[in-house]
């Protein structure tokens, strides 16, 4: 948003509604068993695209590691409810952690923070966990992201699970978009976010009139980076331009090692230019 030459940087933060006090789940991480089936489904396809997408090398550590992570992740037998699939990702996900693409790619200092972020994916794909006046999760969500879009025209930039929550509140959002920019995004994982998108199926929304998507090569939350490949065009014509970025050093996934690039960083400020020069 523009106010005169100046521009008004709003971040929707939603982080308190994904907050469960007193959680006594696994790890802190309490799902119930269709959130917990949806937190398998998605490790899994992350892990399994990781082998397709790098060189494998027999006798490599990474190759070896992530073949450990998939076994924990599908044991032969044993139980099956929410808190020991819960316990299995962490597992899974500690392992993952040692190994070199997965130990650069995020925030996480342990298996148990990168599952808590994976959780908060499938609980907003579950559309539950409803509020005191039977509003689900996701609505609630999105509710905040409305709010910060405002009435104005606004350059949008969401990263990750919030790619996915942009998506879909913008589907309903009327003013103009001139620049949607979305970093390490999942919107295209077929097994878990693509069949649960709403609308379906995926169209770029109608009010965004140019949309940028980046993903870097050592992203493991990416599996499918090209969305290009999977998102109808909206009636403008306008569907994602997805681009790789390559970064260096670690936690590649975040937001502002994203943006830190000029490729990324750059269409942005031209975007917020081209609405200050508005009348």
């Amino acid at each position: 948003m523009i106010d005169g030459s100046l521009a008004e940087v709003v971040f929707a933060y939603y982080g308190d509604l994904l907050q469960r006090p007193q959680a006594q789940g696994a790890g802190g991480i309490e799902l119930d068993e269709d959130e917990a089936v949806l937190l398998d489904r998605l490790f899994i396809e992350i892990v399994r695209a990781h082998v397709q997408t790098h060189d494998r090398d027999p006798n490599g550590p990474i190759d070896a590691t992530v073949e450990r992570a998939l076994a924990q992740l599908c044991p032969q037998g044993g139980a099956q409810g929410a808190g020991e699939i819960v316990r299995r990702a962490i597992n899974a996900g500690t392992t993952l952690l040692g190994s070199g693409p997965w130990g650069r790619a995020g925030q996480w200092a342990g298996g148990k923070l990168l599952v808590r972020d994976f959780a908060q994916v499938a609980r907003y794909l579950a559309r539950r966990e409803q509020d005191g006046d039977g509003r689900p999760l996701d609505a609630r969500i999105r509710g905040v992201v409305a709010d910060a879009l405002g009435s104005s025209p606004t350059v949008v930039v969401a990263h990750s699970l919030g790619s996915v929550v942009t998506f879909e509140t913008l589907c309903g959002h009327e003013t103009s978009v001139p620049l949607l920019v979305t970093l390490g995004s999942p919107l295209a994982m077929r097994a878990v976010v693509w069949p649960k998108i709403r609308p379906a199926p995926p169209t770029t929304p109608g009010c965004v009139n140019r949309w940028l998507n980046y993903w870097d090569r050592d992203d493991i939350i990416v599996p499918r980076p090209v969305l290009e490949e999977d998102v109808h065009a909206n009636t403008a014509g306008v569907v994602p331009i997805s681009s790789r970025v390559d970064s260096d050093g670690v936690w590649v996934h975040t937001a502002t090692k994203y943006l830190a690039k000029a490729d990324v960083a750059g269409p942005v400020m031209e975007a917020l230019q081209g609405l200050a020069a508005v009348p």
